[in-house]
């Protein structure tokens, strides 16, 4: 899960509701597939020097 943000990252639910331990095992092998700020899904690219993640409103991320 998002250390920052209101939605988890990976399941685009609200951060404060239910239990992300699973999301969070999954980021750890993952790119994030929501944006932590408005739980939109974001256009992931991954290659071998890693990823990006881009919200139509909020920019890139990247790793």
């Amino acid at each position: 899960m998002s250390a920052v943000g209101t939605f988890c990252d990976r399941c685009g639910a609200p951060a404060a509701e239910g239990d992300h331990a699973r999301c969070a095992r999954e980021r750890e092998l993952e790119p994030p597939r929501f944006c932590p700020e408005c739980a939109r899904r974001m256009v992931v690219q991954v290659d071998p020097f890693g990823w990006t993640a881009r919200c139509s409103r909020h920019g890139e991320l990247s790793a």
